[in-house]
């Protein structure tokens, strides 16, 4: 009792609580008809196959055992027909049960992706990628299989059970109750098992997480691995993060595994003392059974272990799927931290001026604010550089702006409004963004430019692409046609820099946020695409984060950061005098007060 007591509380802490059963139905939508035939189905096809030794049994004792075929041909084209109607009935429930699940698990992944897309970068920093990868794959696939087992074998098997057990005490009630004392003991050992099992099941699809961020990491930077001959090392890496899949793996399924054995071992014991009992009445005379009684009742026996069987089954998979349902369901009920729910307007910002009132923003595993009671103003078509130390807060000022984080204190305005008070898409079409890290998807090159504007014209590309200086597209035989690979991979590290450029520009943004995206370009072409979106986008505020003072030297104002904090505020001959830390970073790089 102990010991039980103490796998429930484990149980417990495992939260099976966390399991949204209403919100994972929800999924089901478009193959509720399905979902509905195939039980049915299941319920035509077990009755028939219950019939049938009832069947055998007549042709035993009133055809075989007294020597009349009519009776042989009559009890036996019943049984084939039955046997038909269990086929088709089968093969349909089957049929339906295949397209449900498919389609359930179609849904699931669709609501995972479309609620992921609608989180807020602090939503995603709570999941791993690989986490996320797993929960859409591999935990679906469990999940699928067991709504696959729900709508299909959780009925026949109960079904059959209970048919099976009322038509065997209806031929010899006495011999039944072997089966009727059995079945409690089965289902305390199953219960018993979850209790273990469960916990196992999560902590193996932590180490799947694991397992998969290790090879997502690996194919990403397969070239700075190959560039540091570091495969013996990523293989062991990942062998070890195999192993540790295999283990709890192996800790989980072994005691579901020696479930199965011990059933049938309990079963078969049982057919034992059918056989040892029945036999014993037809051969002492001390019962009413007949031959065709023990015929059909040792069919019985064998349509009752499958059906525990099935159990069994049913039990192995609503283990496994348990622990996948509570991971779905963290995703599908995790609330994004960013919405519209203050919205007041359907506009977008009138114009680019940005403010910053006392603002102070700290991740959720930081141990301290990583802006802490920033003010900042900057005018509608100003251009603002922002330089300082790694670590600065430098790109995550610029995030704040078109709320990709929210802040923790104080407030935000673009165009006059509280950032809040604009929808997500109305202030985010506002604002282009060229991140630090270069993303391109697999496509074309006009297909990643579209994003920018998708009914631009070829003419517009270019023009786009010329702003900044990617006019090298025009060099490529296929042109804007031209396949980039996945993430790119058929450019260098300025190609792609100025075709995200050139996509930012497309949006015809009121705020421009370059994000030191032009650290992998010459000085000159770094020259030319400044000259361009100051010439060819009047009017538009230009945030840039530069690593280069020659980047910045010319914006209208530069901000000088440090720890989360503003130190200098200025244009670059006034903060070379009065700003320390500025200054250095100019002798470092040998630009000096006068440019």
């Amino acid at each position: 009792m102990i010991r039980l007591i103490r796998m429930k509380k484990k149980f417990e802490r495992a939260k099976l609580t966390d399991i949204d059963l209403k919100l994972l139905a929800l999924n089901a939508k478009g193959y509720v008809l399905p979902s509905v035939l195939a039980p049915l189905f299941v319920i035509v096809e077990v009755v028939m196959e219950v019939l049938i030794p009832m069947e055998m049994g007549r042709l035993v004792d009133e055809g075989i055992a007294v020597g009349n075929m009519n009776a042989v041909w009559t009890h036996g084209g019943i049984m084939l027909a039955y046997a038909l109607a269990a086929l088709i009935s089968g093969a349909l429930s089957a049929r339906f049960a295949a397209v449900a699940s498919m389609g359930f698990a179609k849904n699931l992944r669709a609501s995972m992706f479309e609620k992921i897309q609608h989180f807020s970068f602090g939503n995603v920093d709570k999941f791993s990628t690989g986490s996320l990868v797993t929960r859409m794959t591999t935990d679906v696939t469990f999940i699928r299989n067991a709504y696959t087992t729900m709508i299909r074998i959780a009925f026949r098997a109960p079904l059959m059970f209970a048919m099976s057990i009322a038509v065997a005490i209806d031929i010899n009630w006495k011999i039944a109750l072997i089966f009727i004392a059995v079945v409690p003991i089965l289902a305390v050992a199953m219960v018993a098992a979850a209790l273990i099992a469960f916990p196992l099941f999560r902590k193996m699809f932590k180490r799947f997480d694991k397992m998969n961020t290790v090879v997502q990491e690996n194919l990403i930077g397969i070239r700075v691995v190959k560039a540091f001959v570091k495969e013996d090392h990523e293989t062991q890496k990942f062998r070890d993060a195999a192993e540790g899949v295999r283990k709890t793996q192996v800790s989980a399924e072994k005691l579901l595994a020696y479930g199965q054995p011990a059933m049938q071992l309990v079963m078969f014991l049982c057919l034992v003392a059918v056989v040892w009992f029945g036999g014993r009445q037809i051969i002492l005379g001390t019962g009413t059974m007949t031959m065709g009684d023990l015929a059909s009742f040792i069919t019985y026996v064998n349509q009752i272990l499958m059906s525990l069987l099935m159990v069994a089954m049913i039990f192995v998979n609503v283990v496994l799927s348990s622990a996948s349902a509570a991971r779905v369901s963290e995703v599908l009920k995790e609330k994004p931290e960013i919405t519209d729910e203050s919205a007041t307007t359907d506009e977008q910002p009138k114009d680019g001026s940005i403010e910053f009132a006392d603002v102070s923003f700290g991740y959720q595993k930081s141990e301290k604010p990583v802006i802490e009671g920033m003010n900042l103003s900057i005018a509608s078509g100003e251009t603002v550089g922002i330089v300082g130390g790694t670590g600065s807060a430098k790109s995550t000022l610029v995030q704040l702006i078109p709320r990709l984080y929210d802040v923790s204190a104080g407030e935000i305005r673009v165009g006059g409004l509280p950032v809040k008070n604009y929808t997500i898409k109305n202030l985010r079409s506002a604002v282009s963004m060229v991140l630090q890290k270069n993303v391109l998807f697999s496509g074309t090159i006009r297909d990643n430019l579209k994003w920018g504007d998708e009914n631009a014209t070829d003419e517009e590309l270019i023009a786009a692409c010329r702003t900044a200086a990617a006019d090298f597209v025009e060099s490529f035989p296929e042109g804007l046609d031209t396949d980039l690979g996945q993430g790119g991979v058929n450019l260098s590290g300025g190609q792609k820099q100025r075709l995200c450029i050139a996509r930012a520009v497309l949006k015809k943004p009121k705020i421009m946020i370059l994000d030191d995206s032009t650290s992998a370009v010459d000085s000159a072409t770094d020259r030319h695409i400044r000259s361009e979106l100051k010439e060819k986008l009047q009017g538009m505020t230009v945030l840039i984060i530069a690593q280069r003072i020659s980047s910045v030297k010319d914006a209208d104002k530069i901000l000088v950061l440090h720890d989360g904090k503003i130190i200098g505020e200025g244009a670059h001959s006034d903060l070379y005098r009065t700003c320390s830390e500025y200054r250095n970073i100019c002798d470092l790089q040998n630009v000096g007060e006068v440019v």
